[in-house]
């Protein structure tokens, strides 16, 4: 009965798990981040390149 009670008290696996989840969820926001940005500079240079063209 001691082992039970000592293992649902131990909490070194939770700061684990947490530190983890929070890891994942900066590497998804970067993701995206990369993403959107990547999009805009792409809509960016075709604008640029077809102005160049117009000239």
């Amino acid at each position: 009965m001691t082992f039970i009670k000592n293992f649902i008290k131990d909490e070194d696996g939770v700061t684990a798990i947490e530190y983890a989840l929070i890891a994942a969820l900066i590497a998804g926001v970067i993701a995206v981040g990369a993403g959107l940005l990547g999009t805009n500079v792409n809509a960016l240079f075709n604008t640029l390149a077809a102005k160049i063209k117009a000239t």
